[in-house]
């Protein structure tokens, strides 16, 4: 097994593993155990964390894979780049709406709403790509 394959492997495995455990574990037990303006704040303080280990983790995938299978590295490239929508401008805008919300602007509920749907379809989205490329290295 080249060098490259085993960083490819490893970059893939972390980045699915870190996905699957905040999506199935992390935020499912926050938001029963805290109360919900308290869970809303620990989640929102542990997303910009969180979307750099995803892009940290598909980043060096995609350059390990690169050179190994072009369409896996793409895979890894498009997760990249959708996480930096995902943090950058989706995040702050849906953190912009929940706060309005908060405030009493009623308006804003349909646009939180409509971006927190966004997001998780996202993330749904880079978690099943994620697992795509680490079950091709099994078969």
């Amino acid at each position: 097994m080249t060098a490259l394959l085993v960083i490819a492997l490893f970059c893939t495995a972390l980045l699915f593993g870190g996905m699957a455990f905040f999506a199935a574990l992390i935020a499912p037990i926050v938001f029963r155990v805290l109360p919900g303006d308290m869970a809303g704040r620990f989640i929102r303080s542990v997303f910009p964390p969180y979307y750099l280990w995803v892009l940290a983790t598909s980043a060096a995938a995609c350059v390990a894979l690169f050179p190994l299978s072009k369409i896996d590295a793409g895979i890894m490239a498009a997760i990249a780049g959708l996480t930096v929508f995902l943090r950058q401008m989706l995040m702050p805008r849906i953190n912009a709406l929940s706060d309005r919300v908060k405030a009493g602007d009623t308006t804003a509920q349909r646009g939180f709403d409509t971006g927190h749907r966004l997001s998780v379809a996202a993330n749904l989205l880079q978690l099943v790509a994620a697992g795509v490329v680490l079950a091709g290295f099994v078969f």
